[in-house]
């Protein structure tokens, strides 16, 4: 079966969107922008670790997406709840701007459409 048209742009976003934050954080390392690389010093490995798993899983989510394979979508979904959860602990406008967002993308990775795609692909 081929794979539905919302499935390959869902999946690109979130390969996108962890490749786009790993590059915001890893292209002062490479250059010479000291305000930048201070500022990604001081947030401390605390920090950048989860934030670099968090757009790693997202690359592999994506991936995953794209070969048709299950656990991808249920990684991703968790990726979204871990990111609606701190949503919360921030601002209303953040929390519904995370909802507005994944609602739809959680809508097609589980439409009738999808799952003929995704039927017997478990690894």
């Amino acid at each position: 079966m081929r794979r539905p048209i919302a499935i390959t742009i869902i999946a690109w976003l979130f390969i996108l969107v962890g490749a786009a934050g790993l590059l915001k954080d890893w292209l002062p390392l490479l250059t010479d922008a000291s305000r930048q690389l201070a500022s990604l010093k001081a947030d401390g490995w605390a920090d950048l670790g989860p934030a670099w798993t968090s757009r790693l899983l997202a690359i592999v989510g994506g991936v995953g997406l794209l070969g048709g394979r299950n656990w991808a979508r249920w990684l991703l979904v968790g990726w979204m709840v871990f990111h609606i959860g701190l949503s919360v602990l921030h601002s209303v406008p953040e929390l519904m701007t995370h909802v507005l967002i994944f609602a739809p993308i959680l809508y097609f990775l589980f439409a009738r459409s999808a799952e003929p795609y995704f039927h017997g692909r478990l690894i």
